[in-house]
């Protein structure tokens, strides 16, 4: 054997080999996103106003510390704890359901202070008229609202404190309670504090509020306190929890929150896969059809293809770079259908480049060769141009729009190896052992010989229009076009055990006060309610709800809020993303084909296709969300793909044909490169279309998104971007194309 396809045989199974060792069992070595085993995802801004100086700077790396010794003994594992930017934290907790209590939590600021109480009936009745007394705050019990007036300044503070933990009162019923034991220096405080105000009361202050003001019977000297209050067990540990590892050094406030109930996890994974399965399946039928052995060829590399993926997101990935989270989320899943969808653009483009071969009367083996040779700047072109776009998804996403770059950019990666080295080694060592002696292709798209750049200016006015509306229905909707991603609010989903009637459950929020807030039920499955507020309403909600449909069994499973800062910041970079990601395919394509209006043509064409994507999602009442801007990415870079390869070959055909003009030859480009570009299209359209109809509705607006922004693409590729090289051309690179 040729020593050279030896060591590429070679090559082929010690990739194959450790992506089995490092993908399986899958269960054990690849991480699941929240949104597919449940948990919460948290950003936190800390409030930084009221500090100065170092204790500012560093106000976000002490609260870290803090919460993570919290969430330590909290008992959650795996937690990932980061922090944004100069005052914002980004908190994961896998498997965290219980909402409210983790909530409270992290965000307790747990300042804990003692204040002496002013017993002065008259000068109390002054505060609550309104009249201040100097030195002294108004406060109320926070049981039983009793108006008491404490001391500004505390006579003493949590830092005193050494230990804090549940104990069970003998006076209150045997009540919960939280028993402090103060330092050393902290007791002989106390013990003073104590013995100087005997028959006065002294206030508990937790986060400003009252929590008890005992009586001071007796001073002291133990150095031991507690706090009772109506606590129930869980409560009084999670005080005791904070108060043991120490107040945060700032108030904090929840910018985004996303909170996966485990049955929507589960949910989530059985229809991701079932969208991959059926859209991979679909692919390879598709290609072993119409290719027939060629096609069977191709699916070998598919299928390596997927365990490369796979062994890149189980234990590759996270060896070669530790800072990137190699976890599969929900659209991470449809990452891996859409990269085995776009990794068919390679294969078909070589099948079509051996087949213009072997109908240019070339020999089997010269025919593979040269149909090899000529494809690849097409694909490494196409695929580079595509990676940019992945990449500014993973550098300004969050969360599941990173895991979708991830897995996308592994796919990309692995489909040019795949289809330019395994594919090849399979046929080379297949002619070397004398086994294949023909490759019979079907060609169901016969070779045109279509005046496309003559009809391009009544293209032009129907893109015109179609833009035209969609951005009218855009704009006309306002703030109502945007998802609480970008818009800011609170979004719940909740499950019933049947199908529930949305007008009964507006009634039952109208007990809330909250007739008017949206409700959305989806016609395929009508148990699901998903319901929008302005504010954080879950916990009523989700009370009154199983208080008035008991026998549905009302379960949540999912909650979405937004802060208008976080939206404001979400809006930012997704424009960013779409903006540096055109830059660079702009920059990319103009240095590669060395014409500034190849570069310009193109990226026109993909503002054309996203726009039309945008105005599809208006005029049909999708709202825009981060999966719908990571669906605009994807679109720019499948787009540019079918581009790219017309660019190639008009490059290519400038070289053979010298004296014909530009006109000419874009449109002989066009017609050569037409079969591929709807092969290409219309097999990676199969997985989009799997992902819409089977991916369930949270991946219901990016699968929308992409049909009609690759269908888009298919068009713009022949009447936008190819013309567009002729409007920009100078006068004598267009002669003849009247």
């Amino acid at each position: 054997m040729d020593k050279k396809l030896s060591l590429k045989l070679l090559l082929i199974a010690a990739v194959a080999g450790l992506c089995v060792f490092s993908a399986f069992p899958l269960d054990q070595k690849i991480k699941l996103g929240l949104d597919l085993k449940g948990g919460m995802h948290l950003l936190l801004k800390v409030d930084t106003s009221g500090l100065s100086g170092k204790a500012k700077d560093d106000a976000a790396d002490r609260a870290i510390e803090v919460i993570r010794n919290r969430i330590d003994q909290f008992g959650v594992r795996e937690p990932s704890i980061q922090k944004q930017g100069n005052d914002e934290i980004v908190i994961q907790l896998p498997g965290v359901t219980d909402r409210e209590r983790a909530i409270d939590l992290i965000g307790k600021t747990a300042m804990l202070e003692f204040k002496l109480v002013l017993n002065d009936a008259e000068k109390v009745k002054q505060a609550v008229e309104g009249k201040p007394v100097e030195g002294y705050d108004l406060k109320y019990l926070d049981e039983t609202r009793e108006p008491i007036l404490v001391e500004s300044k505390a006579v003493l503070t949590g830092d005193a404190l050494t230990d804090a933990r549940v104990g069970f009162s003998s006076q209150r019923f045997g009540e919960p309670e939280v028993l402090l034991q103060f330092s050393g220096e902290g007791a002989k405080k106390f013990a003073e504090i104590t013995a100087a105000n005997v028959g006065r009361r002294l206030a508990i202050v937790l986060d400003g509020k009252v929590q008890s003001a005992p009586n001071i019977r007796e001073p002291i000297p133990s150095g031991e306190a507690q706090i009772s209050g109506s606590f129930t067990t869980d409560q009084a540990q999670d005080l005791a929890l904070v108060l043991r590892v120490g107040a945060l050094p700032a108030p904090m406030r929840i910018e985004e929150e996303r909170t996966i109930g485990p049955l929507l996890g589960q949910d989530s994974i059985s229809k991701g896969v079932k969208a991959s399965v059926v859209g991979i399946c679909l692919v390879f039928v598709a290609m072993a059809v119409y290719y027939l052995f060629a096609g069977i060829v191709s699916n070998i590399a598919l299928l390596l293809n997927l365990l490369i993926i796979l062994g890149g997101l189980g234990g590759i990935l996270p060896w070669l770079f530790p800072g990137i989270s190699a976890t599969l989320t929900l659209p991470g899943i449809a990452g891996i259908a859409l990269s085995l969808g776009m990794a068919v653009d390679a294969n078909v483009l070589i099948n079509e480049r051996i087949r213009e071969e072997i109908t240019a009367g070339r020999t089997l083996r010269t025919a593979i060769a040269n149909g090899y040779d000529k494809a690849f700047t097409a694909i490494f072109d196409s695929n580079l141009t595509t990676l940019i776009a992945a990449f500014l998804l993973f550098q300004f996403g969050t969360g599941p729009i990173r895991g979708f770059a991830v897995t996308l950019t592994i796919g990309l990666i692995s489909s040019m190896f795949t289809a330019i080295v395994v594919t090849r080694a399979i046929f080379e060592f297949l002619l070397e052992r004398n086994l294949l002696k023909s490759l019979p292709m079907l060609q169901l798209i016969k070779p045109t010989k279509l005046d496309f750049i003559g009809k391009r200016y009544f293209f032009y006015a129907v893109s015109l229009i179609v833009i035209g509306t969609g951005m009218f229905s855009f704009f006309k909707q306002g703030a109502k076009a945007f998802g609480i991603d970008f818009a800011g609010g609170q979004l719940q989903e909740y499950s019933f055990k049947e199908a529930i009637d949305a007008e009964k459950v507006r009634a039952s929020l109208g007990k809330l006060g909250l007739a008017d807030v949206s409700l959305q039920q989806f016609s395929d499955n009508p148990k699901i309610v998903l319901i929008r507020t302005a504010e954080d309403k879950n916990k009523e909600i989700t009370e009154q709800l199983k208080k008035d449909f008991s026998d549905q069994d009302v379960q949540v499973l999912k909650i979405e809020r937004v802060g208008p800062v976080a939206g404001k910041h979400l809006k930012g970079k997704a424009v960013k993303a779409l903006i540096w990601s055109l830059i660079g395919i702009l920059i990319y394509v103009g240095f590669r084909f060395k014409h500034v209006n190849f570069a310009v043509a193109g990226v026109l064409a993909l503002f054309h296709d996203v726009l039309v994507a945008l105005g599809a999602l208006a005029l049909t009442g999708r709202q825009i969300d981060l999966l719908s801007v990571t669906a605009f990415l994807t679109i720019a870079g499948f787009s540019i793909n079918d581009t790219i390869v017309i660019y190639d070959r008009v490059r290519e055909n400038s070289r053979l044909m010298r004296k014909t003009t530009l006109f000419d030859l874009i449109n002989l480009s066009v017609n050569q490169t037409l079969a591929r570009t709807l092969l290409t299209s219309g097999i990676t359209l199969l997985t989009v279309v799997a992902i819409l109809f089977y991916g369930g509705e949270v991946l219901g607006n990016f699968a929308f998104t992409l049909l009609v922004g690759f269908i888009s693409g298919i068009y713009s590729t022949v009447y936008i971007a190819s013309p567009l090289v002729l409007a920009f051309a100078s006068k004598k690179e267009a002669a003849g194309s009247a």
